[in-house]
């Protein structure tokens, strides 16, 4: 049984936990937050005795075995660097770093400390996105791909009345990009490697945080273009187009539904059969991985170029974190 606690207190975190309570592997033991009267109520209402406002109280409490951390991006690295120094195991949410320079100091600190290191990407743990990979073949030469995912954010509405939540606040390397354009990077880099070009483009809002974006990159003989947006809804289908056919996903982050129409006039409907909660399948491989000692290279290569590909287009639309001034992992984080 593996003994994890949780660091962030947000809805994240109580989907995760919904989640992971079906993963027998799994034990919720402990719960961090900066205030204590949340710290008290989240571990009440989670039914743990275990609570904690201090990180390094955590880090060396030797009854955790693993931590889910689900703090604003700024803090990742130098939260899940502490765990792991301390010989814990990581599960850290999408992206799981500020920029590739932090994931690469938070990568060797696995390697060090010999934990298990994943990052939170639920998208490609799933049952929708095994039946992407393993259907790819009936297209054929694969020429254009068309990721999107739009979506209206719920603390946008609050935005606009001045009231800035960490999602829109770019000190804590966060931003439609980061938060909801990785969910087309991730699945694009998995599926076909490293571009060769990036072009972006951005829609900002009045305090320099990106509002919505498109990247546009480029393969040898294919194209894709990335849509993303937290301030406007979008209904149309991420799609790959081959030359013998064209697979529609409907929502590349949560793939439900996928259909191949092929070039001669046939349709065939792909089942997806899984849980309503797909955070659960991050949640079994991440205590699989752990019990079985098990690599995690094929992920961590595609964290990489996820990374490159973000570092790449925040260069060229001159977004700039906090974090790619300072290695915020020799950052006190204990409170």
């Amino acid at each position: 049984m593996i003994r994890f606690a949780t660091i962030g207190t947000n809805f994240i975190t109580k989907n995760f936990l919904e989640a992971a309570e079906k993963c027998s592997e799994l034990c919720l033991s402990g719960v961090y937050s900066r205030g204590e009267d949340t710290a008290i109520s989240f571990a009440e209402q989670y039914r743990v005795n275990k609570w904690y406002t201090d990180l390094n109280k955590l880090a060396e409490d030797k009854e955790i075995d693993a931590v889910y951390i689900a703090s604003p991006n700024s803090l990742h690295c130098a939260q899940a660097v502490l765990m792991m120094n301390h010989g814990k195991h990581v599960l850290c949410e999408k992206p799981i770093a500020s920029n590739g320079e932090e994931l690469e100091h938070m990568l060797e600190t696995a390697k060090k400390n010999g934990v298990v290191l994943l990052e939170a990407m639920r998208p490609v743990f799933d049952p929708g996105f095994k039946a992407v990979c393993d259907n790819l073949p009936k297209l054929g030469k694969v020429r254009r791909v068309t990721f999107q995912f739009c979506q209206y954010s719920s603390r946008y509405d609050k935005y606009k009345k001045g009231i800035v939540e960490n999602a829109f606040r770019p000190e804590f390397s966060n931003g439609a990009l980061m938060d909801i354009g990785v969910y087309c990077v991730h699945p694009l880099v998995k599926l076909f490697g490293m571009p060769e070009s990036v072009r972006a483009e951005a829609v900002f809002l009045d305090n320099g945080v990106d509002g919505a974006g498109t990247i546009l990159a480029g393969y040898p003989d294919m194209q894709a273009e990335l849509i993303y947006s937290k301030i406007a809804d979008g209904s149309l289908p991420s799609q790959i187009q081959g030359e013998e056919g064209n697979m529609l996903i409907r929502q590349i982050q949560d793939t439900v539904d996928i259909r191949i129409q092929y070039r001669k006039g046939e349709e065939e409907i792909i089942p997806v059969e899984k849980e309503s909660n797909n955070m659960y399948y991050e949640a079994v491989e991440w205590a699989r991985l752990i019990n079985q000692g098990l690599s995690t290279e094929e992920y961590d290569c595609c964290s990489l170029m996820e990374l490159s590909v973000m570092d790449e287009a925040r260069k060229q639309l001159g977004i700039v974190f906090p974090a790619d001034k300072e290695k915020r992992w020799e950052i006190e984080v204990g409170k």
